[in-house]
């Protein structure tokens, strides 16, 4: 019987990144919801014995990259990507932002009064 050998995408080789985990650990008692569109920033740099994954996040995010980004950038599934920025998080090595949100248009009744009022003048 062969090795199979170590594969970049085998289950196993996921396994061992996340410590078994399957989703970001609890920070201040909560979790953090980290979706597809949240950003992340590194606060501050590598350091000695840090986990290869842990250093590629901080090493791509010295400007604000989405979730999304950074699991096509490192070539991880997303919810390992999740798990790996929730120890970055409770670790205080990278910042979380949502996204901005997307304007909201006024009322139609507030823009019927703008326009009566551009008419008058």
């Amino acid at each position: 019987m062969t090795d199979p050998g170590w594969h970049e995408g085998t289950p196993e080789r996921l396994y061992v990144i996340t410590g078994g985990r399957s989703g970001p650990s609890a920070l201040d008692g909560k979790v953090r919801s980290l979706d597809l569109v949240t950003l992340i920033v590194a606060r501050s740099g590598t350091g000695p014995g840090m986990q290869p994954e842990h250093a590629a996040i901080i090493k791509l995010c010295h400007a604000p990259l989405s979730v999304a980004e950074i699991s096509a950038y490192l070539s991880l599934p997303v919810s390992v990507v999740t798990v790996l920025l929730g120890d970055l998080l409770a670790e205080d090595k990278v910042l979380a932002r949502a996204p901005v949100p997307p304007a909201q248009l006024p009322s139609p009744a507030l823009i019927e009064a703008v326009i009566d009022g551009l008419r008058k003048l």
